[in-house]
C-alpha cells in the first residue's frame, strides 16, 4: 500500500470545477497581479485570524522579511526566535540586516520555551536588551506557543512581536487565533500548507493601522502614491491566482482541520494499542485548538532508519529538520555550537512527520501503524 506524505490530488479532485470556473475568469479580464480577488482574500482572512487587517504577499518568507521592514528593523538590530524552525524565520531576519538571536525549545511542543526565554533575557545587560528589538515566536506544526509569555517579556521591554504562523492558520491560543496575538502575523500559501495555494503565496495580519499602511506601501516598492518612493520597499505583491484558489480552499479550511484532528486522534489510539506508546512519543496538544500542519512523532532509537524502512514500504515521512538553525552554515559566525540548544538538537536527531492530511483513510493509517510496529518489533 502506498501512503503519501500529501496527496493533494484528492483535494483538488473537490475543488476542481471551482478552481477552474474562477481561473477563467482571471484569464479573461487579464488581471493577474493585486485586484478584487486579493482584496476579497485579505478580507476573508482578517476575519478568519480575528484581525482588523491582513496584507497579502508573495510568499510566507516575505511576510516574514515585510514585517520586519515595517516595523523598522534593520541593519545592527537583534531579534529573538527559535533555532529549530524551517531556515525562513532566521533567514527573513538576516535578510533584512538583522541578527537572530536563538532561545530554545520546549520538548513537547517544540516551540519557543518561556522559561528558556525569560532565563536568557534575564542574562542580558542593558546595552544588550537594547539592541534588541524584536521576538519572532513560531507556532511550529499547527501549534501555538506560550504567546502570554513571549508578550509578557516583549511588553517589558519595548519589543515588536511578529508571529511566524505560517504553519498554523486557524491555530488558537486561549481563544485567539494565530496571527491575532503578536504585532504583526505571518502565513504562507505555498502548496502543502493546511490552506494552499497553487504557487508561493503569503499574508501578513496586524491589528496596527500605521503597521497596516506600512506594509501597503513597503509591498510596491514602497511607492505612495505610485512612482513616488519615500520608502524603499519591495515586490511582495500577491497576484490574483493565488488569492482566488486560496479563498476557494479557505471555505472548507475548517472541515479540513477537524480531518486532521480526528487522524491525529487515531493516530494516538493506534499506536497505544499496537504496544509503541513506550518506543514514541505523540505531539502533545497543549493548547486550544492544533490544526496538524504536521503530526509529528519522536523516537529515541534509530531514527533515520526508521525512515529509510518506511519509505521502502511505501509511507511517505520526513525530517522536518535535521540541522537546527544555529548550527547551519551561513550562520556559523553567530559562535553557536554544538549543544548550546539541547532540546533543538535532540528534536533534529529524533523527529519524523508521518502523514495526517484530511483525506488520508483508516485503511492508510493502519499500514503506517504496522509498519513502524514491524520496525520496532
Amino acid at each position: 500500500m502506498k501512503v503519501p506524505l500529501l496527496d493533494l490530488k484528492q483535494q483538488y479532485a473537490s475543488i476542481k470545477d471551482e478552481c477552474l470556473a474562477v481561473t477563467e475568469k482571471i484569464y479573461e479580464s487579464q488581471h493577474f497581479i493585486m485586484g478584487p480577488y486579493v482584496e476579497k482574500l485579505e478580507e476573508e482572512i482578517a476575519g478568519y485570524c480575528g484581525t482588523r487587517y491582513a496584507v497579502g504577499v508573495s510568499s510566507g518568507t516575505d511576510a516574514l522579511l515585510l514585517s520586519l521592514m515595517a516595523a523598522g528593523i534593520g541593519h545592527g538590530d537583534r531579534v529573538i526566535t527559535s533555532p529549530y524552525t524551517f531556515f525562513a524565520t532566521a533567514g527573513s531576519i538576516a535578510r533584512a540586516g538583522a541578527v537572530p538571536v536563538f532561545v530554545d525549545i520546549e520538548p513537547e511542543t517544540f516551540n519557543m520555551c518561556p522559561e528558556r526565554l525569560k532565563g536568557f533575557v534575564g542574562s542580558m545587560d542593558k546595552k544588550e536588551r537594547r539592541s534588541v528589538k524584536a521576538i519572532m515566536p513560531v507556532h511550529l506544526y499547527g501549534q501555538c506557543a506560550e504567546m502570554d509569555a513571549i508578550n509578557a517579556v516583549a511588553r517589558e521591554n519595548d519589543w515588536i512581536v511578529i508571529e511566524d504562523a505560517a504553519q498554523a492558520i486557524g491555530a488558537e491560543y486561549k481563544g485567539q487565533r494565530a496571527g491575532s496575538i503578536g504585532d504583526f502575523g505571518c502565513f504562507s500559501f505555498f502548496p502543502s500548507k493546511n490552506l494552499g495555494g497553487f504557487g508561493d503565496g503569503g499574508i501578513v495580519t496586524t491589528n496596527s493601522e500605521v503597521y497596516y499602511e506600512m506594509l501597503h506601501i513597503l509591498r510596491v516598492h514602497g511607492a505612495h502614491p505610485k512612482y513616488y518612493h519615500r520608502y524603499i520597499g519591495g515586490n511582495f505583491r500577491l497576484d490574483a491566482i493565488q488569492a482566488a484558489i486560496v479563498s476557494i480552499k479557505l471555505a472548507r479550511l475548517d472541515k479540513w482541520t477537524a480531518a486532521r484532528q480526528k487522524n491525529a486522534a487515531r493516530y494516538r489510539k493506534m499506536f497505544a494499542d499496537a504496544d509503541l506508546s513506550g518506543i514514541l512519543r505523540c505531539p502533545e496538544e497543549r493548547q486550544d485548538r492544533h490544526i496538524y500542519n504536521q503530526f509529528v512523532i519522536s523516537v529515541e532509537n534509530r531514527r533515520d532508519q526508521l525512515r529509510d524502512f518506511l519509505q521502502a514500504a511505501g509511507v511517505g515521512c520526513e525530517i522536518y529538520y535535521p540541522v537546527p538553525l544555529h548550527l547551519q552554515d551561513c550562520f556559523a559566525e553567530l559562535g553557536y555550537g554544538y549543544g548550546q540548544m539541547p532540546v533543538s538538537e535532540t528534536a533534529a536527531a529524533q523527529t519524523l512527520a508521518i502523514p495526517v492530511y484530511p483525506e488520508l483513510n483508516v485503511d492508510q493509517q493502519e499500514h503506517v501503524v504496522a509498519q513502524i510496529r514491524s520496525f520496532y518489533k
